[in-house]
């Protein structure tokens, strides 16, 4: 299954073949999408089909480091 919708079918999802006004039609469906590298509107099968997306993993945050005991004066 693919994971993006192909030029093919963005095409006719948009009813447009310029990649600018692809983007303006997406804005005025309210489909979440990317813009690649060479401009053109990424969108996953998911979001058309409506379903909710495999959650991401948890973003890695860098874990505090103790020096050990603070010291008094």
């Amino acid at each position: 299954m693919e994971t993006f919708l192909t030029k093919d079918a963005l095409v006719t999802l948009t009813g447009r073949r310029r990649q600018s006004k692809q983007i303006e039609a997406l804005r005025t469906m309210g489909l979440p999408f990317w813009v690649n590298a060479i401009g053109q509107p990424v969108v996953t099968v998911a979001a058309v089909e409506g379903r909710k997306e495999a959650p991401r993993e948890k973003e890695w945050v860098m874990p505090r480091i103790s020096h050990g005991p603070k010291k008094h004066a």
